[in-house]
């Protein structure tokens, strides 16, 4: 018999557009050849079982194989085949209706045109010039056939000989594509695509090492798992199984946490291995490590659409014919089977989480510190996941002590409720950056959390919201009396020119800092405080933190820090500052000050006469007036803080004082460091 037609298009040559519009994904052409061959396979083997194949199954290995002379690459099964009625129909006949609308809508998407009309076959004219099919079918009295196409319509088919079962598919590789007749570029992708199909895939022969170089023996080298964990039966497998698997997934990668072995029936096929890696700090470093299978044929590591966002943290496999591989991202996210299946891993997450925390309390605890950040990144992308995960998540206090969140609301709900009844949850995000201020606060008999992580701040703020009359303040965000204000402030004791003083001497002080303003501010602490603290305001520094991680929240970054240096003016430290000062510049200040005491009353006086006036009644001999007093006062303002501000500069108590303040806050460096070792070797020497 031989045969010579059209292939059954309604468009009129399918062959460009495979080319054209599928050449980005041109390697998948290996991955759908030997699917069809495993397929045509496992059929013989189900015919066998039922009977309606009563011959010799024989060596079912699927072979791949390279002529580089010839220029071919060819996939052997020895599965069902196919009669020339059968060419005809699986391979002359291709539903393509409206081809060119559809290639316009899924032109990026070269899985969608081959998954949505079955061209699996047809995919391997991206990268040849011309294909063959040598196939005998299993069907008693079949006849071998040759079925040939250029990369055109039209095709031939002939009678051919052939001993055995089965189908021969041969790729004559095109010039722009002969990468596919380098044996390590194959091998790599039957590893990729074919590393667990359920038939056994040979390429090539074992290779062993003689008279100085590998040589090939007669052992085909098989390169796939017929029988990977995941298909296997929990109850067969050992945690060194788990852990074995996990190394032939990810070789070089520390031990797993632990793993969920998933395998479900109904509604929905799912089965699976997913791995809790060793995760700390940088979220994109793991990501796209869970492969997604469909019976067994690698689809793709990019899963997201198909797991929840945070569950791609996780590591592993996910096999499932349930889910529509071929199709674009946006049909895969409003697909019911896909939710079903996101909310079910979800689910069986969470369960395993609860179950860990519930049944072993202790060594939850010690892995922690590696969950931490997939919890809080699965708390705050899943509200579902975070009514399960609040009963299992984790504060950690500097003593490393751990709580759940109900067990910490109860520890500290009756000593650090304020005054307005606002519970303050203190905390630290570095113990040894912010240890006085630490230590401050637990000498009042107070808890605090360590929040270190790189997700805290954005914890912080979901518990807040999710918590009324619930508030986080870090250690250094002010005084603990401030921060936790049981009763009204204790009375600050200045004049205003005590007060003038205190902030010039100590703000003209300061040194400079990149992007640091500081304001002096005034409170009565007790003399057993420190003199001098150093403060910022929480809002303003969290702002900036989640500034660095969230696009369009720059502006905070740009703005620079601003901190409180505050002066306990019960302390006898800064008592003498003050004392110093009057003494040694009364004499200089006095009449100063009482020119700028009349000044300002000259200033009161104008402003009040102008504000009854409407702005157009004003005269400009009036509007001269005030400007001239305002620009005495500045000059009179600008000599008393000169005076100030040199007498300072000269007296190392204030330096010291300022200098220590930095030092608990991590924040003198440099030259200023030096500065200041010298001066407190000095006054250790007096």
């Amino acid at each position: 018999m031989s045969k010579q037609g059209n292939i059954g298009v309604t468009s009129e040559n399918i062959f460009p557009i495979i080319k054209k519009f599928l050449y980005s994904d041109h390697e998948i052409f290996l991955r759908e050849i030997v699917s069809n061959a495993v397929d045509a396979t496992q059929k013989l083997k189900t015919l066998a079982s039922v009977g309606e194949f009563k011959g010799e199954l024989g060596d079912l290995t699927i072979h791949v194989s390279i002529d580089e002379k010839a220029g071919t690459l060819t996939v052997s099964d020895r599965g069902v085949g196919m009669t020339a009625e059968e060419i005809d129909k699986y391979i002359n006949q291709i539903a393509f209706s409206g081809a060119e609308e559809f290639v316009e809508k899924y032109k990026n998407d070269a899985a969608a045109i081959i998954g949505h009309f079955g061209l699996g076959f047809y995919s391997t004219f991206m990268v040849s010039k011309k294909v063959e099919i040598v196939t005998l079918s299993y069907k008693e009295g079949a006849v071998p056939m040759k079925w040939s196409c250029d990369g055109s319509p039209e095709y031939t088919m002939e009678e051919t000989i052939r001993d055995s079962k089965g189908t021969d598919i041969i790729l004559y590789i095109d010039d722009e594509n002969k990468e596919f007749l380098n044996k390590d570029k194959i091998n790599g992708l039957l590893k990729k695509y074919c590393r667990f199909l359920p038939i056994p895939i040979a390429f090539g022969k074992k290779q062993e090492w003689k008279d100085g170089k590998y040589v090939d023996t007669d052992e085909d080298n098989i390169i796939n798992d017929t029988k990977p964990a995941w298909v296997r039966k929990p109850s067969e497998l050992t945690d060194e199984d788990y852990k074995k698997f996990y190394q032939d997934l990810y070789p070089m990668s520390e031990e797993p946490l632990f793993w969920i072995h998933l395998n479900v029936d109904y509604p929905f096929h799912l089965t699976g291995i997913l791995y809790f890696p060793r995760i700390k700090s940088n979220l994109d470093l793991n990501r796209n490590k869970i492969q997604l299978y469909s019976n067994q044929v690698f689809v793709t590591d990019s899963v997201e659409g198909i797991v929840p966002e945070f569950l791609t943290l996780l590591h592993g496999v996910l096999d499932s014919p349930d889910i529509p591989l071929n199709v674009s991202r946006s049909y895969l996210q409003s697909d019911n089977n896909v939710k079903k299946i996101s909310n079910h891993i979800t689910k069986k997450v969470a369960d395993k989480l609860e179950e860990m925390f519930k049944n072993d309390r202790v060594q939850y605890e010690e892995k922690w510190d590696s969950l931490k950040l997939f919890i809080q990144y699965g708390m705050l992308s899943d509200d579902k996941f975070y009514e399960r995960a609040v009963k299992f998540a984790l504060f950690k206090d500097v003593d490393s002590k751990y709580y759940t969140c109900d067990e910490y609301k109860t520890l500290i709900k009756d000593n650090q409720t304020d005054k307005e009844g606002e519970l303050i949850y203190l905390y630290t995000s570095s113990k040894e950056e912010q240890y006085s201020y630490i230590q401050a606060v637990k000498d009042k008999g107070y808890s605090v959390l360590l929040m270190d992580g790189q997700l805290d701040l954005h914890i912080i703020a979901q518990y807040e919201q999710k918590n009324e009359k619930t508030r986080f303040v870090r250690v250094d965000s002010d005084t603990i009396d401030n921060i936790i204000r049981k009763s009204d402030a204790n009375q600050v004791d200045l004049t205003e020119n005590q007060r003038n003083a205190l902030q010039e001497v100590f703000k003209s002080q300061v040194p400079k800092l990149d992007k640091a303003d500081f304001y002096v501010t005034f409170e009565a602490l007790s003399d057993k405080a420190n003199p001098v603290l150093i403060t910022q305001s929480e809002y303003m520094r969290r702002m900036r933190e989640m500034s660095a991680m969230q696009p369009g929240m720059s502006f905070y970054g740009e703005m620079p820090d601003s901190y409180n240096m505050v002066l306990n003016t019960d302390h006898p430290l800064v008592k003498q500052v003050l004392a110093d000062e009057e003494t040694a510049c009364a004499g200089k200040l006095a009449p100063i000050e009482a020119d700028i005491k009349g000044w300002e009353q000259r200033q009161s006086d104008l402003r009040t006469e102008q504000n009854k006036k409407k702005e157009e009644e004003v005269t400009a001999a009036e509007k001269e007036d005030l400007e001239n007093t305002n620009h005495k006062l500045d000059d009179l303002r600008s000599q008393r803080n000169k005076i100030l501000s040199d007498y300072a500069g000269g007296d190392s108590l204030i330096h010291e004082l300022i200098d220590l303040a930095l030092l608990g806050n991590g924040m003198l460096k440099g030259e200023a460091l030096s500065n200041f070792i010298k001066r407190s070797i000095q006054l250790i020497g007096k």
